[in-house]
């Protein structure tokens, strides 16, 4: 669409057709086909596949891009909820000699047990983005990569560097497991019906070998830093809850005399700060009272356990630091000294 007037494509040789088979697709249920032929090709180039490569596809529609996969490596994987899509992937391909590399599982990809894959390439919806970046990046053993189109912020979000307005914890976390880059933007019109946003492709690759970070205590950590991101951790870790959670924690510890790594048996921080599984931060002037108390007694003591926190931050130059600013590193080593003085967030 240009100048109001709708543009006439020209017409492509038959075989670059986007299959659509008799199927309707629910915008509801984040359905939408990639009919540029061109996308697909470039995907699948991007994807970087080997010929011997075990491919998992998530959310194959009609098999367009399917196809391009079979071509390209050894064997596809397709998992599809959509029992008509299912049906229209096993007609499809048939009596074709790439029907017998090609397995597809019908079932919610959250809910399977994902089998053994080099690779993975996937157009979802985008409701499951962060489940599925996560799930994926738990499996073991550990993929080579995977290529995912999302929807555009949500991988602006993963791509972003301190200082972007888009970092986040859901940034932090993702990097923390894998290394993520941007691949090519796709604008809403190269779908068929076109979601309401643009959305953009992006290349995840796993850690190997992964940080040896404990994830309980990690996420804990990374839920305080980023309840407030843009606020400095001196002002966040003087909060009257975060210091009496932590406080709770080190009792806890002390008595149960737990050696690093063995804090299991402390209270979860996640059941305490009560976020949602991805990136929701407050606002600077955001109204939370309740947090904003500030530790100490009537006559404007500070109790030792909060200096022992703020020493912390002192020490390592953190205590005027933002969150939104920090480097991957900087959170690993920040949250290396809090466990080196006995305090812990899970």
């Amino acid at each position: 669409m240009a100048g109001g007037k709708t543009k006439k494509e020209k017409a492509r040789p038959a075989g670059h057709t986007p299959y659509q088979g008799g199927i309707s697709f629910h915008k509801s249920k984040g359905q939408h086909i990639l009919k540029n032929p061109l996308l697909v090709d470039s995907i699948v180039q991007k994807s970087g596949i080997k010929s011997t490569d075990v491919i998992l596809e998530i959310g194959p529609g009609t098999g367009n891009l399917t196809k391009k996969l079979l071509e390209a490596g050894k064997r596809v994987i397709a998992v599809e909820i959509d029992a008509r899509m299912v049906l229209e992937l096993q007609r499809r391909f048939q009596g074709t000699p790439h029907s017998n590399r090609l397995q597809v599982i019908q079932g919610d990809v959250l809910k399977t047990e994902l089998p053994y894959f080099d690779i993975c390439v996937a157009n979802i919806p985008y409701q499951i983005s962060s489940p599925l970046t996560f799930k994926l990046l738990k499996h073991q053993p550990a993929f080579r990569c995977a290529i995912i189109m999302f929807q555009r912020e949500f991988a602006m979000r993963l791509v972003a560097q301190p200082g972007d307005k888009l970092y986040c914890r859901l940034t932090v976390n993702t990097q923390l497991l894998s290394r993520v880059s941007h691949l090519l933007k796709v604008g809403r019109n190269n779908f068929r019906p076109p979601p309401k946003v643009d959305s953009s492709v992006v290349r995840i690759e796993p850690r190997k070998p992964p940080f040896e970070v404990n994830q309980k205590e990690w996420d804990g950590f990374l839920r305080i830093c980023f309840n407030r991101k843009n606020k400095t951790l001196g002002s966040i870790f003087r909060q009257k809850s975060v210091i009496n959670l932590l406080e709770k924690n080190y009792k806890t510890l002390q008595a149960l005399n737990l050696a690093p790594g063995q804090q299991g048996a402390l209270e979860d921080t996640n059941d305490v700060m009560d976020f949602s599984d991805e990136d929701i931060e407050m606002d600077d002037d955001g109204v939370d009272d309740g947090m904003e108390v500030e530790d100490g007694n009537a006559e404007g003591e500070v109790s030792e356990f909060k200096k022992k926190v703020l020493s912390v931050l002192k020490k390592g130059g953190f205590e005027g630091e933002r969150s939104s600013k920090l480097k991957l590193q900087q959170f690993l080593d920040l949250l290396s000294e809090f466990n080196k003085d006995g305090i812990h967030f899970s």
